[in-house]
């Protein structure tokens, strides 16, 4: 029987223990006496979320595949833990086998969100390694960063050894084999870096060199030892449906952000929205094969027991096969108590057919993302969606049983006027307007369209990495005017809004595309007490502001400003298959609101086609 890491005592004073026991079901144990090397995996917030995370299942059983290897898993401890963790000086432990995970080999951090940051930080504190790479030793792991903050790895360069840059399933074996060659040489902590940094996709911030023009815009950025490549590939899985994916994934004992199966039906996007990052990092687009799909949800759900699947997809409606799973997914499952949920899905006929057979419409929202309020607005973030669109499937929805409808919009986009915000006002009233054109002893109710919005952060490797952000100020004005126009509306009754932190966007959008100088900015930052910044409770504004002024950085320096065309990104180094030739001439098409085709009705030549596969070849007859 395992030995707890935290006695019955501490285990009692906190909340939710189960966080910090492991046990789950379908948890991988291994005799530590047959394993070469120990793996942790990491997601640097609270439980709950980690374990919601798809990205750390698929590598969890991938690294377990391998005899030799153990791979196991930690989270944030949450405030109350990592109160007692400090004053008991109790070492930050992994749940499996609840061992120290400074006695590890690797440290994996997965960077999912910028305000997770200080958060990475607490990790390294808490397990007694050194917080930034150059001051680890032979005793310490190797800290790996990865995920899609990883493109511009920059403001947090410092605290990591490596960063992977693309798609897990591609090269960490490349990766482990040599650290076990490594292990047997006796060479120094930094010659396996040097081996690590000869493999496609390892980026090694120690061996690389910034430096900066007077007006503090970044002069160059180059290697500064031979192993160190120019430019770093994003590392792409070409096959998705001959790859790794858990067939018996993590149940947890408590309830946490998405409790259910998840089935990634595919990878990528077709549609070029000009603000998404995941659109461009994960081009191209590659689907699973119906039959990979369906052996997987068929023995994930035996595996778990849970009571529902999601088809995971970045636009599940581009997956041609769809109606085909789901409706495999309605026969074989429907009668066994199994909720299918479908998110980002475009609704149209089928999806509705869908969702009246899965879900309970009484009780059920369908939720639409026009993120503008005008057709110039969604012209000019491509977003390839008519207001006839929305208002044609808002009233299908509702002739269909449902009253119910999320509307997720952005404030702060490029070129956006005060009657472009007014439009998100008036869209919502349409919406609710169409409700009531059908027949009162029709209607279910009283309609009910919950209106949110974002505040618009600029992200690497976008065609709007160029713009602007509006300032916090900006945005609550904005903010306002939206709140006065939604009252002014004839349906406001009907429409409830909410928002965003202002304060939190303007931090995140710092984080996005700031450079190197910015790790001691969250260095300081933590050291005052900053951690769960995404957390609107405990995150600490003034503190962050004291770190930039200590510093001698400018947060408007990073968002205030239009970028000039040639000047020097920090991610440029990266090479994710989609150019940046690509993205300014998109930023250009965006100041002329010229909609882009997507990728299915027409190439746009963005660069993606070097990975010869998915969508760019579906046209030469092959298999994505």
């Amino acid at each position: 029987m395992r030995k707890l890491a935290l006695s019955d005592e501490i285990l009692l004073s906190v909340d939710k223990p189960a966080r910090y026991i492991g046990g789950e079901i379908n948890m991988v144990e291994k005799d530590l006496s047959k394993i070469d090397i120990r793996f942790c995996m990491c997601f640097p917030d609270v439980y709950e979320i980690g374990m919601s995370h798809l990205g750390i299942q698929i590598l969890y059983d991938m690294f377990n595949l391998r005899d030799d290897i153990y791979c196991e898993r930690v989270y944030s401890p949450w405030v109350d833990l990592d109160e007692i963790m400090r004053r008991e000086n109790i070492p930050l432990f992994a749940l499996e086998s609840q061992d120290p995970v400074k006695d590890f080999d690797f440290l994996g951090i997965t960077l999912q969100y910028e305000m997770c940051y200080t958060n990475i930080l607490q990790i390294l504190d808490l397990s007694g390694i050194p917080l930034k790479a150059v001051d680890r030793t032979l005793e310490d792991p190797f800290v790996i960063g990865g995920g899609p903050c990883a493109y511009n790895p920059e403001p947090i360069a410092d605290f990591f050894d490596i960063f992977y840059i693309g798609e897990g399933e591609t090269v960490y074996f490349d990766l482990m084999d040599e650290y076990k060659e490594w292990k047997a040489s006796g060479e120094d902590r930094v010659e396996f870096l040097k081996r690590a940094a000869k493999i496609p996709g390892m980026y090694i911030p120690q061996f690389y060199e910034p430096s900066y023009n007077d007006d503090g815009t970044l002069a160059d950025f180059k290697p500064i030892v031979e192993e160190a490549p120019e430019r770093v590939i994003k590392q792409v899985e070409l096959d998705m449906s001959e790859t790794y994916y858990p067939e018996k994934p993590l149940v947890p004992y408590i309830k946490v952000t998405q409790d259910r199966v998840v089935l990634e039906i595919q990878r990528g996007c077709i549609r070029g929205c000009r603000f998404c990052q995941a659109g461009m990092l994960y081009r191209p687009i590659r689907p699973r094969s119906l039959e990979f799909l369906k052996k997987r949800a068929a023995a994930m759900l035996e595996a778990t027991g849970q009571d529902e699947i999601s088809l995971s997809s970045l636009s599940s409606s581009d997956f041609k096969e769809l109606p085909e799973l789901v409706y495999w997914l309605i026969d074989e499952y429907r009668d066994k108590g199994v909720n299918i949920s479908l998110p980002s899905l475009r609704i149209d006929a089928f999806a509705l057919d869908v969702m009246s057979k899965v879900q309970d419409i009484r009780k059920s929202s369908l939720t639409f993302a026009p993120e503008a309020g005008t057709q110039r607005m969604r012209n000019v973030i491509n977003k390839g969606l008519t207001e006839e669109n929305i208002l044609t499937g808002a009233m299908d929805a509702f002739r269909g049983g449902w009253n119910r409808v999320k509307l997720y919009f952005m404030l702060g986009l490029p070129g956006e006027t005060y009657d472009d915000i007014e439009g998100i006002a008036v869209l919502s009233d349409k919406i609710a307007r169409e409700y009531y054109t059908i027949p009162k002893d029709q209607r279910n109710g009283k309609v009910n369209i919950v209106t949110s919005t974002s505040i618009f952060v600029p992200k690497p490797f976008t065609p709007f990495q160029w713009s602007p952000m509006n300032t916090k100020e900006q945005a609550r004005d904005k903010r306002d005017f939206l709140l006065d126009k939604i009252k002014s509306q004839l349906n406001s009754k009907s429409i409830k809004y909410n928002c965003h932190d202002a304060d939190v966007s303007e931090l995140e959008g710092v984080f996005a595309r700031g450079d190197r100088r910015i790790c001691n900015v969250i260095l300081q930052a933590y050291k005052s007490g900053c951690i769960y910044d995404a957390w609107s409770e405990y995150f600490k504004y003034e503190n962050w502001l004291k770190a930039f002024e200590d510093n001698g950085l400018d947060m408007d320096f990073y968002i205030g400003r239009e970028r000039p065309e040639d000047e020097l990104f920090p991610w440029d180094f990266i090479d994710i298959g989609v150019t940046k030739q690509f993205m300014l001439r998109e930023y250009k098409r965006s100041k002329e609101e010229v909609v882009t085709p997507n990728c299915r009705a027409k190439c746009a030549g963005c660069g993606a086609m070097k990975f010869k596969c998915g969508v760019c070849v579906e046209d030469a007859g092959q298999e994505a």
